[in-house]
Protein backbone atom coordinates (compact mmCIF):
# COMPACT_ATOMS: atom_id res chain seq x y z
CA UNK A 1 0.00 0.00 0.00
CA UNK A 2 1.38 3.43 -0.91
CA UNK A 3 1.18 6.58 1.18
CA UNK A 4 -1.33 7.89 -1.36
CA UNK A 5 -3.83 5.29 -0.15
CA UNK A 6 -4.32 6.93 3.26
CA UNK A 7 -7.99 7.69 2.62
CA UNK A 8 -8.69 3.93 2.63
CA UNK A 9 -6.09 3.07 5.26
CA UNK A 10 -8.50 2.52 8.16
CA UNK A 11 -10.20 -0.30 6.22
CA UNK A 12 -6.90 -2.18 6.11
CA UNK A 13 -6.26 -2.07 9.87
CA UNK A 14 -7.47 -4.26 12.71
CA UNK A 15 -7.06 -3.48 16.39
CA UNK A 16 -6.22 -6.25 18.85
CA UNK A 17 -6.85 -5.36 22.50
CA UNK A 18 -5.05 -7.66 24.95
CA UNK A 19 -7.33 -8.05 27.98
CA UNK A 20 -6.46 -11.45 29.43
CA UNK A 21 -4.11 -10.82 32.37
CA UNK A 22 -4.86 -11.78 35.98
CA UNK A 23 -4.09 -8.29 37.28
CA UNK A 24 -2.51 -9.61 40.48
CA UNK A 25 -0.85 -6.27 41.31
CA UNK A 26 -4.27 -4.62 41.29
CA UNK A 27 -5.68 -7.09 43.83
CA UNK A 28 -8.22 -6.92 45.49
CA UNK A 29 -9.90 -4.86 42.74
CA UNK A 30 -9.42 -7.92 40.54
CA UNK A 31 -10.88 -10.43 43.00
CA UNK A 32 -14.06 -10.82 40.96
CA UNK A 33 -13.14 -9.36 37.55
CA UNK A 34 -10.28 -8.98 35.11
CA UNK A 35 -8.31 -5.74 35.23
CA UNK A 36 -9.76 -4.25 32.00
CA UNK A 37 -13.25 -4.56 33.56
CA UNK A 38 -12.33 -2.43 36.61
CA UNK A 39 -14.39 0.76 36.91
CA UNK A 40 -12.68 4.07 36.08
CA UNK A 41 -13.80 7.67 36.67
CA UNK A 42 -17.09 6.60 38.23
CA UNK A 43 -18.83 5.26 35.12
CA UNK A 44 -16.35 3.72 32.64
CA UNK A 45 -14.37 0.47 32.45
CA UNK A 46 -10.65 0.49 31.71
CA UNK A 47 -11.32 -1.47 28.50
CA UNK A 48 -13.33 1.52 27.20
CA UNK A 49 -10.15 3.58 26.79
CA UNK A 50 -8.32 1.52 24.11
CA UNK A 51 -11.57 0.72 22.31
CA UNK A 52 -12.51 4.41 22.25
CA UNK A 53 -9.06 5.31 20.91
CA UNK A 54 -9.58 2.82 18.09
CA UNK A 55 -13.09 4.08 17.26
CA UNK A 56 -12.00 7.73 17.44
CA UNK A 57 -9.19 6.86 15.00
CA UNK A 58 -11.82 5.46 12.60
CA UNK A 59 -10.55 1.91 13.06
CA UNK A 60 -13.65 -0.25 13.37
CA UNK A 61 -12.32 -3.81 13.13
CA UNK A 62 -11.59 -4.65 16.76
CA UNK A 63 -10.73 -7.93 18.49
CA UNK A 64 -10.57 -8.19 22.29
CA UNK A 65 -8.57 -11.19 23.52
CA UNK A 66 -9.54 -12.12 27.06
CA UNK A 67 -8.98 -15.02 29.43
CA UNK A 68 -9.64 -14.60 33.17
CA UNK A 69 -13.17 -13.54 34.32
CA UNK A 70 -14.12 -13.21 30.66
CA UNK A 71 -17.89 -13.34 31.19
CA UNK A 72 -18.09 -9.98 33.01
CA UNK A 73 -16.04 -8.33 30.30
CA UNK A 74 -18.13 -9.94 27.57
CA UNK A 75 -21.32 -8.61 29.16
CA UNK A 76 -19.95 -5.07 29.26
CA UNK A 77 -18.73 -5.19 25.65
CA UNK A 78 -22.02 -6.58 24.31
CA UNK A 79 -24.06 -3.90 26.09
CA UNK A 80 -21.71 -1.04 25.21
CA UNK A 81 -20.71 -1.85 21.64
CA UNK A 82 -23.61 -3.75 20.04
CA UNK A 83 -23.19 -4.91 16.45
CA UNK A 84 -25.70 -2.41 15.11
CA UNK A 85 -23.56 0.45 16.49
CA UNK A 86 -20.51 -0.74 14.56
CA UNK A 87 -21.94 -0.80 11.06
CA UNK A 88 -18.54 0.09 9.58
CA UNK A 89 -16.83 -2.86 11.25
CA UNK A 90 -17.16 -5.27 14.14
CA UNK A 91 -15.98 -5.93 17.67
CA UNK A 92 -15.39 -9.53 18.70
CA UNK A 93 -14.16 -11.08 21.91
CA UNK A 94 -11.87 -14.10 21.73
CA UNK A 95 -11.14 -16.48 24.62
CA UNK A 96 -9.08 -19.67 25.03
CA UNK A 97 -10.65 -22.56 23.16
CA UNK A 98 -11.91 -25.54 25.11
CA UNK A 99 -10.11 -28.80 24.36
CA UNK A 100 -10.57 -32.32 25.71
CA UNK A 101 -8.05 -31.38 28.42
CA UNK A 102 -9.73 -28.08 29.27
CA UNK A 103 -9.08 -24.48 28.17
CA UNK A 104 -5.99 -23.89 26.04
CA UNK A 105 -4.71 -21.02 28.20
CA UNK A 106 -2.68 -18.19 26.71
CA UNK A 107 0.89 -18.14 28.03
CA UNK A 108 1.61 -14.47 27.37
CA UNK A 109 0.75 -11.47 25.19
CA UNK A 110 2.31 -12.91 22.03
CA UNK A 111 0.91 -16.37 22.66
CA UNK A 112 -2.59 -14.89 22.95
CA UNK A 113 -2.27 -13.42 19.46
CA UNK A 114 -0.55 -16.53 18.09
CA UNK A 115 -3.39 -18.82 19.19
CA UNK A 116 -5.96 -16.57 17.49
CA UNK A 117 -4.04 -15.50 14.41
CA UNK A 118 -5.86 -17.81 11.97
CA UNK A 119 -9.14 -16.25 13.04
CA UNK A 120 -8.17 -12.56 12.99
CA UNK A 121 -5.83 -12.36 9.99
CA UNK A 122 -8.39 -12.18 7.20
CA UNK A 123 -7.16 -11.24 3.75
CA UNK A 124 -8.02 -7.53 3.68
CA UNK A 125 -5.98 -6.63 6.81
CA UNK A 126 -2.52 -5.16 6.13
CA UNK A 127 -1.66 -3.71 9.55
CA UNK A 128 -2.41 -4.82 13.11
CA UNK A 129 -2.57 -2.40 16.02
CA UNK A 130 -1.90 -4.21 19.30
CA UNK A 131 -3.11 -2.40 22.42
CA UNK A 132 -3.27 -3.15 26.13
CA UNK A 133 -6.65 -3.33 27.84
CA UNK A 134 -5.58 -1.44 30.97
CA UNK A 135 -3.81 1.75 29.87
CA UNK A 136 -4.94 5.38 29.79
CA UNK A 137 -4.07 7.62 26.83
CA UNK A 138 -5.46 9.66 23.93
CA UNK A 139 -3.64 8.79 20.71
CA UNK A 140 -4.65 9.19 17.08
CA UNK A 141 -3.69 5.65 16.17
CA UNK A 142 -3.92 6.33 12.44
CA UNK A 143 -0.87 8.58 12.78
CA UNK A 144 1.09 5.60 14.05
CA UNK A 145 0.10 3.55 11.03
CA UNK A 146 0.93 6.43 8.68
CA UNK A 147 4.32 6.64 10.37
CA UNK A 148 4.79 2.92 9.66
CA UNK A 149 3.89 3.49 6.01
CA UNK A 150 6.30 6.40 5.64
CA UNK A 151 9.16 4.41 7.15
CA UNK A 152 8.15 1.18 5.35
CA UNK A 153 8.35 -0.36 8.82
CA UNK A 154 7.55 -3.93 9.77
CA UNK A 155 7.00 -2.83 13.37
CA UNK A 156 6.41 0.50 15.08
CA UNK A 157 6.60 0.73 18.87
CA UNK A 158 4.94 3.68 20.62
CA UNK A 159 7.51 5.15 23.01
CA UNK A 160 7.39 7.71 25.78
CA UNK A 161 10.24 9.77 27.30
CA UNK A 162 10.52 8.67 30.95
CA UNK A 163 12.76 9.14 33.97
CA UNK A 164 14.83 6.49 35.73
CA UNK A 165 12.05 5.54 38.16
CA UNK A 166 9.73 4.49 35.32
CA UNK A 167 12.55 3.09 33.18
CA UNK A 168 13.05 0.03 35.40
CA UNK A 169 9.42 -1.10 34.93
CA UNK A 170 9.23 -0.66 31.15
CA UNK A 171 10.83 -1.96 28.01
CA UNK A 172 13.54 0.51 26.96
CA UNK A 173 14.42 1.51 23.40
CA UNK A 174 17.64 2.80 21.93
CA UNK A 175 17.06 4.59 18.63
CA UNK A 176 18.99 6.18 15.80
CA UNK A 177 18.56 9.74 14.54
CA UNK A 178 15.80 8.62 12.16
CA UNK A 179 13.93 6.82 14.98
CA UNK A 180 14.90 3.29 13.97
CA UNK A 181 15.18 1.05 17.03
CA UNK A 182 18.70 -0.35 17.32
CA UNK A 183 18.36 -2.02 20.73
CA UNK A 184 15.61 -3.06 23.14
CA UNK A 185 15.55 -4.50 26.67
CA UNK A 186 12.66 -5.35 28.97
CA UNK A 187 12.56 -3.85 32.51
CA UNK A 188 16.32 -3.47 33.15
CA UNK A 189 17.53 -3.15 36.74
CA UNK A 190 21.32 -3.12 36.25
CA UNK A 191 22.63 0.52 36.43
CA UNK A 192 25.20 -0.19 33.70
CA UNK A 193 22.43 -1.36 31.36
CA UNK A 194 20.32 1.67 32.19
CA UNK A 195 23.24 3.93 31.35
CA UNK A 196 23.53 2.26 27.96
CA UNK A 197 19.91 3.14 27.16
CA UNK A 198 19.94 6.75 28.37
CA UNK A 199 20.12 9.37 25.65
CA UNK A 200 20.66 13.09 25.18
CA UNK A 201 18.06 15.20 23.46
CA UNK A 202 16.68 14.11 20.11
CA UNK A 203 14.67 17.30 19.89
CA UNK A 204 14.98 20.51 21.88
CA UNK A 205 12.06 19.44 24.07
CA UNK A 206 13.61 16.10 25.09
CA UNK A 207 16.34 16.29 27.68
CA UNK A 208 18.50 13.39 28.78
CA UNK A 209 16.16 10.51 29.73
CA UNK A 210 14.98 7.11 28.52
CA UNK A 211 12.51 5.97 25.89
CA UNK A 212 10.03 3.52 27.40
CA UNK A 213 7.81 1.21 25.37
CA UNK A 214 4.12 1.95 25.91
CA UNK A 215 3.11 -1.58 24.92
CA UNK A 216 1.36 -0.21 21.82
CA UNK A 217 2.50 -1.75 18.53
CA UNK A 218 1.79 -1.42 14.82
CA UNK A 219 2.72 -4.59 12.93
CA UNK A 220 2.76 -5.12 9.22
CA UNK A 221 0.72 -8.27 8.75
CA UNK A 222 3.47 -10.34 7.10
CA UNK A 223 5.99 -9.32 9.76
CA UNK A 224 3.64 -10.31 12.59
CA UNK A 225 2.89 -13.69 11.05
CA UNK A 226 6.61 -14.34 10.62
CA UNK A 227 7.51 -13.20 14.12
CA UNK A 228 4.88 -15.43 15.73
CA UNK A 229 6.66 -18.42 14.24
CA UNK A 230 9.57 -17.70 16.59
CA UNK A 231 9.88 -19.10 20.11
CA UNK A 232 8.59 -16.86 22.89
CA UNK A 233 5.25 -16.12 24.51
CA UNK A 234 5.56 -12.41 25.33
CA UNK A 235 6.01 -9.46 22.99
CA UNK A 236 8.17 -7.27 25.21
CA UNK A 237 10.32 -9.97 26.75
CA UNK A 238 10.70 -12.34 23.79
CA UNK A 239 9.63 -11.17 20.36
CA UNK A 240 10.29 -7.42 20.14
CA UNK A 241 14.05 -7.93 20.67
CA UNK A 242 14.00 -10.50 17.86
CA UNK A 243 12.22 -8.09 15.53
CA UNK A 244 14.73 -5.34 16.36
CA UNK A 245 17.51 -7.63 15.16
CA UNK A 246 15.61 -8.25 11.92
CA UNK A 247 15.39 -4.52 11.26
CA UNK A 248 12.66 -2.22 9.90
CA UNK A 249 11.60 -1.49 13.49
CA UNK A 250 10.90 2.12 14.49
CA UNK A 251 9.83 4.18 17.49
CA UNK A 252 6.82 6.48 17.35
CA UNK A 253 7.70 9.01 20.06
CA UNK A 254 4.63 10.23 21.94
CA UNK A 255 4.70 13.24 24.25
CA UNK A 256 1.19 13.20 25.73
CA UNK A 257 -0.42 11.59 28.76
CA UNK A 258 -0.05 7.85 29.22
CA UNK A 259 -0.52 5.71 32.32
CA UNK A 260 -0.27 1.98 32.81
CA UNK A 261 -2.72 0.95 35.54
CA UNK A 262 -0.41 -1.58 37.13
CA UNK A 263 -0.93 -1.06 40.85
CA UNK A 264 -3.55 0.12 43.32
CA UNK A 265 -1.53 3.31 43.78
CA UNK A 266 -1.44 4.15 40.07
CA UNK A 267 -5.17 3.41 39.77
CA UNK A 268 -5.99 5.64 42.75
CA UNK A 269 -3.85 8.54 41.53
CA UNK A 270 -5.14 8.32 37.93
CA UNK A 271 -8.72 8.71 39.19
CA UNK A 272 -7.97 11.66 41.46
CA UNK A 273 -5.92 13.33 38.71
CA UNK A 274 -9.17 13.74 36.76
CA UNK A 275 -10.33 16.13 39.48
CA UNK A 276 -7.12 18.15 39.57
CA UNK A 277 -6.83 18.16 35.73
CA UNK A 278 -3.06 17.75 35.96
CA UNK A 279 -1.32 14.94 34.08
CA UNK A 280 -4.56 13.10 33.49
CA UNK A 281 -6.59 11.46 30.76
CA UNK A 282 -8.47 14.01 28.64
CA UNK A 283 -12.10 12.92 28.86
CA UNK A 284 -13.60 16.26 27.80
CA UNK A 285 -12.64 16.44 24.11
CA UNK A 286 -15.94 16.29 22.15
CA UNK A 287 -14.05 15.10 19.08
CA UNK A 288 -12.53 12.12 20.92
CA UNK A 289 -15.15 10.91 23.40
CA UNK A 290 -14.72 7.94 25.72
CA UNK A 291 -17.51 5.47 25.04
CA UNK A 292 -19.17 3.29 27.65
CA UNK A 293 -22.48 1.65 28.46
CA UNK A 294 -25.41 4.08 28.41
CA UNK A 295 -27.18 4.34 31.77
CA UNK A 296 -30.70 5.74 31.86
CA UNK A 297 -30.27 7.40 35.26
CA UNK A 298 -31.48 10.71 36.73
CA UNK A 299 -29.14 13.59 37.44
CA UNK A 300 -27.45 13.47 40.87
CA UNK A 301 -29.31 14.94 43.85
CA UNK A 302 -27.29 16.83 46.48
CA UNK A 303 -29.16 17.87 49.65
CA UNK A 304 -27.55 20.15 52.27
CA UNK A 305 -24.07 18.77 51.44
CA UNK A 306 -20.79 20.58 50.80
CA UNK A 307 -19.25 19.29 47.57
CA UNK A 308 -15.71 20.45 46.84
CA UNK A 309 -13.47 19.48 43.87
CA UNK A 310 -15.25 16.20 43.15
CA UNK A 311 -16.80 14.18 40.32
CA UNK A 312 -20.41 13.13 40.94
CA UNK A 313 -21.91 10.54 38.58
CA UNK A 314 -25.48 9.96 37.46
CA UNK A 315 -28.06 8.49 39.79
CA UNK A 316 -26.39 9.63 43.02
CA UNK A 317 -28.25 10.78 46.14
CA UNK A 318 -25.99 12.69 48.54
CA UNK A 319 -26.96 14.05 51.95
CA UNK A 320 -23.39 13.93 53.29
CA UNK A 321 -21.87 16.66 55.41
CA UNK A 322 -18.88 16.96 53.03
CA UNK A 323 -17.56 15.33 49.87
CA UNK A 324 -14.03 16.61 49.18
CA UNK A 325 -11.67 15.69 46.33
CA UNK A 326 -13.43 12.43 45.55
CA UNK A 327 -14.90 10.47 42.64
CA UNK A 328 -18.45 9.26 43.28
CA UNK A 329 -19.65 6.52 40.93
CA UNK A 330 -23.08 5.66 39.56
CA UNK A 331 -25.98 4.97 41.94
CA UNK A 332 -24.21 5.98 45.17
CA UNK A 333 -26.28 6.91 48.25
CA UNK A 334 -24.44 8.79 51.03
CA UNK A 335 -26.20 9.45 54.33
CA UNK A 336 -26.39 12.55 56.54
CA UNK A 337 -23.37 13.72 58.54
CA UNK A 338 -20.86 11.64 56.56
CA UNK A 339 -17.49 13.07 55.50
CA UNK A 340 -15.85 11.73 52.34
CA UNK A 341 -12.31 12.90 51.46
CA UNK A 342 -9.86 11.62 48.81
CA UNK A 343 -12.11 8.64 48.11
CA UNK A 344 -12.87 6.64 44.95
CA UNK A 345 -16.39 5.18 45.05
CA UNK A 346 -17.20 2.90 42.12
CA UNK A 347 -20.94 2.92 42.79
CA UNK A 348 -23.34 0.36 41.37
CA UNK A 349 -23.42 -0.14 37.59
CA UNK A 350 -26.26 -2.66 37.51
CA UNK A 351 -29.96 -2.24 38.25
CA UNK A 352 -30.72 -4.88 40.90
CA UNK A 353 -34.49 -4.61 40.51
CA UNK A 354 -35.33 -2.82 43.77
CA UNK A 355 -34.43 0.75 44.71
CA UNK A 356 -32.55 -0.27 47.86
CA UNK A 357 -30.47 -3.01 46.22
CA UNK A 358 -29.59 -0.87 43.19
CA UNK A 359 -27.49 1.58 45.21
CA UNK A 360 -24.07 1.44 46.78
CA UNK A 361 -24.92 2.81 50.20
CA UNK A 362 -22.87 4.65 52.81
CA UNK A 363 -24.62 5.29 56.11
CA UNK A 364 -24.83 8.31 58.38
CA UNK A 365 -22.05 9.99 60.39
CA UNK A 366 -19.20 8.09 58.70
CA UNK A 367 -15.66 9.39 58.20
CA UNK A 368 -13.95 7.92 55.13
CA UNK A 369 -10.58 9.06 53.78
CA UNK A 370 -8.06 7.75 51.23
CA UNK A 371 -10.23 4.77 50.39
CA UNK A 372 -11.40 2.88 47.30
CA UNK A 373 -14.92 1.47 47.67
CA UNK A 374 -15.65 -1.12 45.00
CA UNK A 375 -19.05 -1.79 43.43
CA UNK A 376 -22.17 -3.02 45.28
CA UNK A 377 -20.82 -2.33 48.78
CA UNK A 378 -22.84 -1.37 51.85
CA UNK A 379 -21.24 0.76 54.54
CA UNK A 380 -23.09 1.03 57.86
CA UNK A 381 -23.57 4.03 60.16
CA UNK A 382 -20.75 5.67 62.15
CA UNK A 383 -18.06 3.78 60.19
CA UNK A 384 -14.53 5.22 60.30
CA UNK A 385 -12.14 4.32 57.48
CA UNK A 386 -9.04 6.49 57.88
CA UNK A 387 -6.21 3.95 58.33
CA UNK A 388 -5.69 5.13 61.91
CA UNK A 389 -2.55 3.01 62.38
CA UNK A 390 -1.04 4.16 59.05
CA UNK A 391 -0.73 0.58 57.79
CA UNK A 392 0.76 -0.01 54.35
CA UNK A 393 -0.68 -3.54 54.03
CA UNK A 394 -3.68 -5.28 55.60
CA UNK A 395 -5.92 -8.23 54.72
CA UNK A 396 -9.34 -8.55 56.28
CA UNK A 397 -12.77 -9.94 55.45
CA UNK A 398 -13.46 -7.96 52.27
CA UNK A 399 -11.40 -5.06 53.61
CA UNK A 400 -7.78 -4.50 52.58
CA UNK A 401 -4.99 -1.94 52.65
CA UNK A 402 -2.53 -1.62 49.78
CA UNK A 403 0.11 1.12 49.57
CA UNK A 404 -1.61 2.84 52.50
CA UNK A 405 -4.95 2.96 50.63
CA UNK A 406 -7.98 1.25 52.19
CA UNK A 407 -9.92 -0.94 49.73
CA UNK A 408 -13.43 -2.27 50.31
CA UNK A 409 -13.82 -5.11 47.80
CA UNK A 410 -16.96 -5.52 45.71
CA UNK A 411 -20.10 -6.68 47.51
CA UNK A 412 -18.65 -6.21 51.00
CA UNK A 413 -20.95 -5.20 53.87
CA UNK A 414 -19.21 -3.09 56.53
CA UNK A 415 -21.15 -3.16 59.85
CA UNK A 416 -22.14 -0.15 61.95
CA UNK A 417 -19.38 1.40 64.11
CA UNK A 418 -16.55 -0.41 62.26
CA UNK A 419 -13.18 1.35 62.50
CA UNK A 420 -9.96 0.81 60.59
Amino acid sequence: MSILDKSQLNKKIATIVLAGGLGTRLHPLTLHRCKPAVCFAGRYRLIDIPISNSLNSQIFQIFVISQHFASNLQKHLSLTYPHNALQKGHLEMLCPEETIDGPNWFLGTADAVRKNIDYISNSNIEYFLILSGDQLYNIDLIKMVEFALERKADLVVAALPVGVQDATRMGLLKISSNYEIVDFIEKPKDPSVLEKFSFCQITKEMKSCYLGSMGIYVFKKEALLSLLQENGDDFGKDLIPLQVKKGKTYAFVYDGYWEDIGTVGSYYQANLALIDQKKCLDMDDPNRPIYTKAHQLPSPKVINAKIENSIISQGCFIEAKEVIHSVIGLRTWIGKGTVIKDVIIMGNHEDAGTLEESYLTIGEDCIIEKTIIDERCRIGDRVTLTNIKSLSHYDGDGIFIREGIIIISSGTVVPDDFTL
